[in-house]
């Protein structure tokens, strides 16, 4: 008994030993761990092990003194704008974590290519995970949704979208020190009655997908043997209500479908199909140059699309739609297909969190030129969910004048403003988007008509006459239009913001402050969207293209810059996404390379891929 007993305190002597070995070397491996987890995992024999270590402690405290806790950074949503600031961002610095319902990024300007095949939805979408996937030790993401912001408490409170946890419901809360709100939005239906219950949207890929199988369903259905010529006519009636970028494409997505593919299926039932565009205003695509909306009108005419404009659509029932306009009235036709394109809206979390923080009776949330939201020092929005509110001069004019005036005299020299000029163009970009359209070549161009004939020589004004020259100058300012265009800069900037901000509080490298209680620079410079050009395909192998400098471009050889740009996204991997280039791009080019030329024709867009992007709603 008395040797068991001693083999037993050999033993334990031992395993103490081989237990203070095992903490030593784990506290170097993982420093950051408790010497009580430790003690737990070594005693599991059934023995006691005791084991003090002070010293470890204290450089386990010191440890964590020297390696201070990230700052941690909520990004909600996984659209242009979101996608675009994880891309850019630098996780090491900050502790990230994303929440999105939908756990992929969608190349949302071919979506309506998707509606009839000519590309599959496989291939616009990219996981988000997969995106992250050199970041993901430091990016947790949640596929949830975001039912309300607490601006007071720093969180936000979530909603599973997949699941429920042990509670017996979904929901959760995430806490934060910086926010990103990139939501993007919801469609607007303007109230009107019937649009939810019978009308298809075209804003996310399940979208795309329904209308897909209701196209082929409505073909279906026409071609039963007791359906009438009359009841055909309205099957294969679609109506695309909205004559923007995403209702045209569509409409001539589906112009191609039939004339390329549904007439070979269905001949019997070809010639009672009918589409037609339902625009409130005067033409379709407004934002378009003139001459675009007019080449693209002619040639939807030519190809059999109505395009009704002026009309205004005020209700939709499951087979007629109401529309009514100043000259004829109230007109009801019937439809077997509506897809419903007039315009987007603001998801119900956005309109809560702008009535906490006093931003009523506004469609988006507003941000300052650094696209902070207004009042809330540490929540930023980007995307479709925001609009950035450029501050006017003539608000500021004053402040303005007296910075500049450093010697306090009551007048300003032209040396005086050309000092503060940087600065104030930075701050207030109409000032030189103003004097561009003048054709003014610089600040004395500007202020020759306010000052009087006695200060012409010595090109001196007071405070009035400074005023007189910037009066016309807010004219220049202009809202951003929410495309994905816009999204992806803002993600980009903001991102760059975010990896040099402990940099920029040193060395700011923004403008001047001119309001506000702070002194000396603004720590960035502010937001500049730089419009690269918009894209509008219109069927038929035709496109129309508006790209900087006034160069408009329609037609056959504008198709050529949709296609190369899509094949450069097809073969750089750009953004993620991997298009089919073996169908869609390669069935674009096939008909076309046995033209003469065809290769100074290619080298000529691809120089010109530079400048092609996509304006898509």
């Amino acid at each position: 008994m008395a040797e068991t007993e001693e083999r037993r305190m050999g033993f334990f002597f031992f395993a103490s030993r081989a237990a203070a070995r095992f903490l030593g070397e784990a506290r170097i491996i993982h420093p950051g761990v408790s010497t009580a987890a430790l003690l737990v995992a070594a005693a599991s024999g059934g023995g006691l092990v005791a084991y003090a270590d002070s010293a470890g402690e204290n450089a386990s405290s010191e440890t964590s003194q020297e390696a201070p806790r990230k700052k941690k950074v909520v990004v909600l949503g996984t659209g242009w704008a979101g996608t675009s600031f994880l891309k850019d961002l630098d996780c090491s610095k900050y502790e990230v974590k994303v929440i999105s319902p939908r756990n992929y990024f969608a190349f949302t300007p071919l979506l309506p290519s998707v509606t009839c095949g000519t590309v599959e939805a496989r291939s616009i979408v990219e996981p988000i995970r997969k995106m992250l996937e050199k970041k993901r030790k430091d990016v947790a993401f949640y596929e949830a949704e975001c039912f309300k912001i607490d601006a007071s408490k720093k969180a936000v409170h979530c909603r599973s979208a997949v699941g429920t946890n042990f509670d017996g419901n979904g929901d959760f809360m995430v806490d934060y020190d910086y926010l990103v709100v990139a939501l993007g939005a919801t469609v607007n239906t303007f109230n009107t009655p019937g649009v939810m219950e019978n009308c298809y949207f075209l804003k996310e890929v399940e979208d795309a997908q329904k209308i897909r199988r209701n196209v082929i369903d409505c073909f279906e259905k026409a071609s039963l043997p007791n359906i009438s010529e009359e009841e055909k006519r309205k099957i294969l009636h679609f109506v695309i209500i909205g004559g923007g970028p995403t209702g045209v494409e569509f409409a001539a997505e589906m112009h191609d479908f039939l004339v390329e593919d549904l007439v070979k299926l269905y001949p019997a039932i070809q010639d009672f199909v009918k589409i037609t565009i339902i625009q409130s205003g005067e033409h379709i695509l407004n934002m378009f140059d003139q001459r675009i909306a007019t080449f693209a009108e002619m040639k939807f005419q030519r190809d059999g699309i109505e395009v009704n404009t002026g009309f205004r659509v005020v209700k939709v029932s499951d087979d007629l739609i109401t529309m009514k306009s100043k000259s004829l009235g109230e007109v009801s036709v019937p439809y077997g297909m509506a897809v419903w394109s007039a315009g987007i809206g603001t998801r119900p979390v956005i309109m809560d969190f702008m009535q906490q923080i006093g931003q009523t009776n506004r469609r988006v949330l507003a941000t300052n030129e650094w696209l902070r939201v207004h009042e809330c020092d540490n929540i930023y929005a980007i995307g479709d969910c925001a609009s950035i509110t450029q501050r006017k001069i003539m608000d500021d004019i004053s402040t303005v004048f007296k910075m500049a005036d450093k010697d306090n005299s009551g007048t300003l020299t032209l040396k005086e403003i050309n000092d503060v000029l940087e600065d104030i163009c930075i701050r207030y970009p109409q000032v030189e988007l103003y004097m561009k359209s003048m054709h003014m070549l610089d600040i004395r161009d500007l202020i020759k008509d306010a000052i009087g004939d006695s200060h012409k020589e010595s090109m001196v004004v007071n405070i009035e006459e400074f005023k007189k020259a910037l009066s016309h100058v807010d004219s220049q300012v202009k809202s951003i239009p929410a495309t994905a265009q816009v999204a992806a800069q803002q993600g980009h900037y903001l991102a760059e913001c975010f990896n040099k901000m402990d940099q920029c509080k040193e060395h700011p490298e923004g403008p001047l402050r001119m309001t506000g209680t702070g002194s000396g620079r603004h720590n960035f410079r502010p937001f500049r969207y730089k419009h690269l050009g918009q894209f509008a395909p219109l069927g038929g192998e035709q496109a129309a293209a508006e790209l900087p400098g006034d160069w408009v471009s329609m037609g056959h050889s504008t198709q050529w810059l949709w296609y190369s740009q899509t094949s450069e996204l097809a073969h750089t991997d750009a953004g993620g996404i991997r298009l089919d280039s073996e169908v869609h791009i390669w069935e674009g080019f096939k008909p076309n390379l046995a033209l003469p030329n065809a290769a100074s024709f290619l080298v000529e867009i691809t120089l010109l891929n530079n400048f092609v992007v996509f304006g898509c709603v």
